[in-house]
């Protein structure tokens, strides 16, 4: 019988930061969880190698009476007694019937698409009545939790904690190999809030400045996403084609490798639609901080909260290319720095991130 029944839309094998978030949530509470989740391609197989059992629903779950119904269901019959939403909004909008049903303690995971609910009246409205249900509303930056505790009710407010992706720091860790090139990644979806076109403008900078007497820098652009024909465009027409690749999506044990591999990590995410769409945090920054590289981030949202700006890395203005390739310059031509601030960028990830920390803060509010 488990203990905690997770209703997630997130999850693997779909590759993503909340779905790497999710899966982790599962692990810190030692796999004694079942959890609901939507299909996804290649799902069958996943889910037989995992430790514990998953329940997909055919379409999109979204919190209709059918899929409260089967959430309730599978509450009772696995014994369940806590409830982890993997993303609040909409899903904890099922809090009250599982509350019914038996559900003792109820925990929401916030993230960066949540503070647009707390800024549009009528969502504004609906995430006030979801916190107020759930024992806990778990929020992943400083940021996110100030955009949305003013659409709360004061007893929801009281009732926040920070619960930010978790590292497992043994598993992402520095490697010493002395590379004969340098290397920079970019691990994200391509699409425009995670700045990828910005980045390789600021490339064609970094490469056009390059010392003759050095070997030349190589970017590693790890995700795929809409923007993919754009990039491969941009990469033909200004001749990048030697200092540019693709590895197209990996799995999260091989951006590990890709990480540790490197020696900076940049993305300049940038906020979009007024406002209403900022980085949450940034699991990619925290990943590569804790591989001992540092990191160059876009000044959006709760992104800036994963560097100490000047000494594990930087904080750039996300559509500014040129400053963001001379931060890359910099860091690039200057190795010794570079892991100097990677070390730094590791000790902040160890204190703030670590495994240990999330998993004490999960395990309290679900009183386990």
């Amino acid at each position: 019988m488990a203990t905690t029944l997770v209703v997630s839309n997130d999850f693997p094998p779909r590759i993503g930061g909340i779905e790497s978030f999710v899966a982790d949530v599962c692990a810190l509470l030692d796999n004694d969880v079942v959890v609901l989740t939507s299909s996804a391609p290649g799902a069958e197989a996943h889910d037989r190698a995992l430790p514990y059992p998953v329940f997909r629903t055919a379409g999109l779950l979204l919190p209709t009476r059918s899929s409260t119904r089967t959430a309730v269901d599978l509450l009772r019959s696995s014994g369940a007694t806590r409830v982890v939403f993997g993303a609040a909004a909409p899903l904890s909008l099922m809090a009250g019937p599982l509350r019914r049903a038996g559900a003792l303690r109820q925990l929401g995971l916030s993230h960066g698409h949540e503070t647009w609910w707390a800024s549009v009246p009528g969502a504004r409205t609906l995430l006030r009545r979801m916190a107020d249900e759930l024992d806990h509303l778990a929020t992943i930056s400083d940021y996110a939790a100030g955009r949305i505790a003013p659409a709360l009710s004061a007893s929801a407010r009281q009732r926040m904690i920070r619960l930010a992706p978790p590292v497992d720091t043994a598993l992402f860790r520095p490697d010493s190999t002395v590379r004969e090139r340098p290397r920079c990644v970019a691990v994200g979806r391509f699409v425009t809030q995670k700045g990828f076109v910005t980045l390789l403008e600021a490339w064609q900078l970094v490469v056009g400045r390059w010392p003759a007497s050095r070997p030349r820098p190589e970017l590693v652009l790890v995700g795929d996403g809409p923007l993919r024909p754009r990039l491969n465009t941009m990469v033909a027409s200004n001749a990048l084609a030697e200092v540019v690749r693709f590895t197209g999506p990996l799995p999260r044990a091989e951006v590990v490798g890709q990480l540790r591999a490197s020696d900076v990590f940049a993305l300049p995410v940038r906020t979009r639609l007024a406002g209403l769409n900022p980085e949450g945090l940034g699991l990619g920054f925290i990943e590569a901080a804790a591989c001992g590289l540092p990191v160059v981030v876009g000044d959006s949202g709760g992104a800036p909260e994963t560097v100490l700006h000047g000494r594990s890395g930087y904080v750039v203005r996300s559509t500014d290319h040129r400053e963001i390739a001379a931060r890359l310059s910099e860091l690039l031509t200057d190795p010794d720095r570079a892991r100097r601030m990677g070390r730094i960028g590791r000790e902040h990830v160890v204190a703030r991130y670590g495994s240990d920390q999330a998993g004490c803060t999960l395990r309290q509010a679900l009183e386990l």
